[in-house]
């Protein structure tokens, strides 16, 4: 492994888990394709789906973990959105994570596309009101919730996601959760994610260590800079931002896909 290999890992995580501390996404919906394409295009490496997922899965971990200590204070953590859907998101991604040994690499990138598209195309419907809610006052539907985090959980656990970028635009859309409270909140479920994800991984040895570890020290650096920067930044750039990505990134898999 030479400096160049290095570099480039730690620059893939860097500004994934960025975009993640930000956004309040757990970053693979960026990592994930530029770990899969960006290597080979320097000779360094050539991950294949399964190694990738790996990689992901132990770098949301870490990148969670980062973000939600910046949002610690301030009642942008709801705990009670956060125990209803990090519960199942736990259960749902512990069986998608070791169930994914058993699926072929292309039908790992199909899960991937889909998500991605479901999303990209919540992130674009109106989304009006919910950003006028006081923190304290906000409330949700628990059953609907805890149910559309085990569905997220399972398919986001296959591809080692931890589910962050289809959580953001359920709690937007559907839950009508405030923009801020839907970022930190969904770093709190996305780390409660990554663990099932983690553990389904590591379990069925679908991990690479050393660059999972240039991933992890990324995101120990980045992620924390990045909430910083999401706390202060217009809620509805925030949610353009992410939109862009999430729609950039269905467009890329379904063109290698078909």
């Amino acid at each position: 492994m030479d400096f160049g290999f290095i570099l480039i890992i730690f620059l893939i995580g860097f500004l994934g888990s960025y975009l993640s501390g930000m956004l309040g996404i757990g970053g693979s919906i960026i990592k994930y394709p530029m770990l899969l394409y960006i290597p080979p295009l320097f000779g360094i490496a050539a991950f294949n789906a399964h190694e990738v997922a790996g990689i992901s899965a132990v770098q949301v971990f870490f990148a969670t973990i980062a973000g939600v200590w910046v949002y610690r204070k301030g009642g942008y953590l709801n705990k009670t959105l956060i125990a209803y859907m990090g519960v199942s998101i736990l259960i749902g991604s512990f069986i998608g994570g070791y169930g994914s040994k058993m699926m072929p690499e292309e039908g790992i990138n199909i899960v991937y596309g889909t998500l991605a598209l479901i999303a990209a195309v919540m992130m674009l419907a109106p989304k009006k009101g919910s950003d006028d809610i006081p923190l304290d006052q906000v409330t949700f539907n628990k059953g609907l919730a805890a149910v559309l985090a085990l569905i997220v959980g399972i398919a986001s656990g296959i591809v080692g996601a931890a589910g962050a970028f289809l959580l953001v635009p359920i709690m937007l859309v559907v839950l009508k959760i405030p923009t801020r409270m839907t970022i930190a909140s969904s770093l709190a479920i996305t780390f409660i994610s990554s663990i099932g994800a983690t553990i389904g991984k590591i379990t069925t040895d679908q991990v690479e260590y050393f660059p999972a570890l240039i991933m992890v020290i990324a995101s120990l650096i980045a992620s924390p800079l990045g909430a910083i920067a999401g706390k202060k930044m217009n809620t509805k750039i925030l949610q353009v931002i992410l939109a862009i990505l999430i729609l950039a990134t269905a467009v890329k898999i379904w063109m290698d896909i078909l």
